[in-house]
């Protein structure tokens, strides 16, 4: 059974940094593209960032270019995403999520499997 499990979420003063994990278990998390989302309030998930299974490829949203960086460690079985900078808008639940479909991509519909989400909070 595929279970993703995100942690590190919380409350953070605007322009401070914040790590976020996923722990996976299965046995897919090596050969699966992972990738992050966000949905705020009242907004549709949307896509953060997302790294390919060698941890070779990487993909970024726009609105997080520059300030975010993913990363995996396929021995841990983990997938990262660091935070700078943070931003009051950047305040969501994030999830991680795998795609074991094709190449990277930043549709939710080729991930699938999900974590529960973490919540991130970005006071000003």
């Amino acid at each position: 059974q595929v279970q993703l499990v995100e942690s590190g979420g919380g409350l953070v003063q605007a322009g401070e940094s914040r790590r976020l994990s996923c722990a996976a278990s299965g046995g897919i998390f090596s050969t699966s593209n992972m990738g992050w989302f966000r949905q705020a309030p009242g907004k549709e998930r949307e896509f953060v960032a997302a790294i390919s299974w060698t941890g070779g490829m990487l993909y970024y949203a726009d609105s997080v270019k520059g300030r975010f960086t993913i990363s995996r460690d396929n021995g841990k079985n983990t997938a990262y995403l660091q935070m700078n900078s943070l931003k009051p808008e950047d305040t969501a639940v994030y999830y991680c999520a795998a795609s074991r479909i094709g190449g990277l991509s930043s549709s939710r519909d080729r991930y699938a499997y999900w974590g529960q989400g973490t919540q991130v909070t970005v006071s000003s």
